[in-house]
């Protein structure tokens, strides 16, 4: 049809076509026809244009304003591209998407000037466009990406607080994804998108809005030739396999507007006691809204329940605030279920300082499902009476309780031995898994003194009592609850990778078992992110050298080095005699649970260079608390054991041996049950602690 209407159009002009004013002129009848007025409706609708100017050479004046399209044909001898005419934006049919688009725009805009994370979020509420978030993802990321880092930084908070409340997980998952597609075309304006790209993902996975296993995915879908691909392999390698790599993401571009979760907690702390000694529900209910974390409620609620249990007089003041939060619709059901979840899942520790805690909790919880400010769901995750399935075992309750007393006792003491009597008097060899789990679990929120005791522990054990089955076992455990153990402890994922690398290079594990703990895991959990980044430590170059310090400076050892540190400080004291100055040196090792190499050093040259300066070193570091009675006994044993070598080289040793004990046990460094030789009944030390 439109063929045929050209053909009318076309006038006295040589054929050419014209705009539809010059029609106006040569056939009147034919613009009032009903064909011409389909023909112009099919112009305005698809492009409407406009001529500028009054004219040109060839041409007849100014068009008509009525006129709504002009076209010029650029075979037309007569054309002149200065007649070319503008695009005018006409009015069209409303586009619900762009419409949202054009609303997020002045939103995040918005947001950057003022800071206001509970406006943006109410803002993007009102929308009423929830299917269309993954879109506000995509836009507030690459509008902050050519940013400062201010805006960056805030970017990643408002999306941690849009979480779950307003933004599904699905939808920021899909809003990445969108920027990971898109990463070629960002990289046009954008010098350093990938770096800048591969951050922003990292932080999401930090702040754990985005899971691990997103990576493994997009990796699949995203060509090889695309950027967003090279953003993922970004993100995997320089951001989220660097050691304390969470600390290090979140303090990326400053901070400026993040508050870190142990301020967080510390706020929660201090306005629910503000609340227990005022009583003032609403105040405390704005305090929660201005902290601006509703992310992080869950920490709320559980804090709640402790206070509630702590103090008995609180319970129903604590409830009822709880209570107003969930019908405020300020805590979320969601938020609420996972507070009661962490709080049950560490009753057994909190029943050490609170004996009633796991009767108190179980009361709790009816309570909250008959009021309805709790999911009755609940209870179809921990068990009908409220608890965790798993400890309905007396005795595996019963174990746990003993096994953190005696985690507590080895972090003071660093005897080993008596750790291990302690599990064999405990006569439980097929919870041993679970001691695996509770060591580390306490380890990993403690220094790096504890987590290198941790790891000397664990050799010790399977040279004595645990099998490799019961290792392989308990770091199932660890890494099945490695999300949950995450919101108490931010680089749990990286702790969790070095304790198993550890594990392997002191031959604790094979490789191998690093393939049969990922087969035991559900598929897509980020405990098989955390093997695969265990596997990526102990594949680097010099892995050993670097894992066997994993936990920094001094506490991260080697033996050898150790043992020659540990000789050249006694030479120098030998032959100078400040005793300030060794003990310094001895402090500075920051080697404490390995100080009864220091005791067997120093019994041994004594002997040699017949120079009891030696015991005047003991005296003075016993009398400094430097070196303890444990490592005192286990020095001396451990001479005690190699006396028939000794013996070679030194005729008197036991003679010696038999003098130093008897100083000894005058000056308070051992027990007056410590023998001097083996058949006199005493105790050996393990083999695996005479290093």
């Amino acid at each position: 049809m439109l063929a045929s209407l050209d053909n009318q159009m076309k006038v006295s002009t040589g054929g050419v076509l014209r705009p539809v004013g010059v029609c106006v002129i040569n056939s009147p009848e034919w613009f009032f026809s009903t064909s011409c007025f389909e023909y112009l409706h099919k112009l305005l609708s698809s492009k409407p244009m406009v001529t500028d100017g009054a004219g040109g050479k060839g041409t007849w004046g100014k068009l008509l304003d009525t006129d709504g399209d002009s076209r010029l044909d650029r075979n037309d001898p007569n054309y002149d591209s200065g007649e070319e005419p503008y695009q005018l934006v006409g009015s069209t049919i409303s586009d619900p998407l762009d419409e949202y688009k054009k609303a997020v725009v002045a939103i995040v805009e918005e947001y950057f000037s003022n800071g206001d994370v509970e406006l943006a979020a109410s803002d993007l509420r009102d929308l009423g466009s929830s299917e269309y978030h993954h879109y506000f993802v995509k836009r507030v990321i690459s509008m902050a990406m050519d940013r400062h880092d201010k805006e960056k930084e805030m970017a990643s908070v408002l999306l941690s607080a849009l979480y779950a409340d307003v933004i599904s997980p699905v939808q920021i998952g899909q809003g990445f994804f969108m920027l990971l597609e898109s990463a070629d075309d960002l990289a046009l304006d954008i010098l350093d998108a990938v770096d800048i790209l591969a951050l922003f993902i990292a932080r999401a996975v930090v702040d754990d809005i985005l899971p691990p296993a997103f990576l493994t995915r997009a990796k699949k879908t995203l060509s090889e030739s695309s950027k967003g691909l090279h953003v993922i392999q970004t993100a995997e390698k320089s951001y989220l396999s660097a050691p304390h790599h969470a600390e290090l993401v979140e303090r990326r571009w400053g901070g400026s507007t993040h508050i870190t979760v142990e301020e967080v907690k510390k706020k929660i702390a201090d306005l629910l006691r503000e609340y227990v000694d005022s009583g003032d529900t609403a105040e405390a209910c704005r305090c929660m809204r201005e902290l601006g974390v509703s992310f992080f409620h869950h920490e709320v609620v559980k804090r709640a329940l402790v206070l509630a249990m702590e103090i008995r007089t609180a319970e129903p003041l604590i409830l009822e605030l709880l209570k107003e939060a969930a019908e405020e619709g300020l805590i979320s059901s969601s938020q609420m279920v996972k507070g009661f979840g962490r709080l049950a899942e560490s009753l057994d520790d909190l029943s050490l300082d609170i004996p009633s805690a796991k009767s108190l909790f179980q009361s709790l919880v009816p309570k909250a499902i008959s009021e309805g400010w709790m999911d009755a769901s609940y209870l179809k995750s921990s068990g009908e009476d409220g608890e965790l399935i798993d400890e309905d075992d007396e005795k595996m309750r019963r174990f746990k309780e003993e096994v953190v007393t005696i985690i507590h006792e080895y972090f003071l003491s660093d005897d080993i031995p008596e750790l291990i009597r302690s599990l064999e008097d405990l006569a439980a060899p097929k919870f041993n898994p679970v001691f695996l789990k509770k060591l580390i679990t306490l380890a990993m929120d403690r220094k790096n003194r504890e987590k290198e005791m941790t790891s000397v522990l664990l050799s010790a054990l399977h040279t004595e009592i645990f099998s490799t089955e019961d290792i392989v076992n308990g770091f199932v455990m660890l890494l099945e609850s490695a999300e949950d153990t995450a919101l108490d402890i931010l680089d749990a994922s990286d702790e969790l990778a070095l304790f198993l690398a550890r594990a392997v290079i002191d031959d604790v594990l094979v490789p191998l078992n690093l393939e049969e703990i990922s087969s035991k895991l559900p598929p897509n959990c980020s405990g098989s992110e955390t093997v695969h980044m265990s596997r990526s430590l102990i594949a680097a170059r010099h892995a050993g050298e670097r894992i066997l310090r994993c936990w920094g400076g001094g506490s991260g050892w080697a033996v050898e080095d150790a043992k020659d540190k540990i000789t050249k400080l006694l030479e120098e004291y030998e032959s100078g005699g400040v005793v300030s100055e060794a003990c310094q040196c001895i402090r500075d090792l920051g080697m404490p649970f390995f100080n009864h190499e220091v005791v067997k050093k120093a019994l041994v040259m004594a002997m040699e260079k017949k120079n009891d300066r030696m015991l005047g070193l003991l005296q003075a570091c016993f009398g400094e608390g430097l070196i303890t009675t444990n490592q005192m006994t286990k020095g001396f044993a451990r001479i005690r054991d190699g006396l028939d070598d000794l013996a070679l080289d030194i005729p008197n040793a036991e003679e010696k041996f038999r003098f130093y004990v008897e100083q000894a046990k005058k000056n308070g460094w051992l027990l007056p049950s410590f023998a001097s030789s083996n058949t006199d009944g005493s105790l050996s030390p393990s083999p695996a602690t005479a290093t």
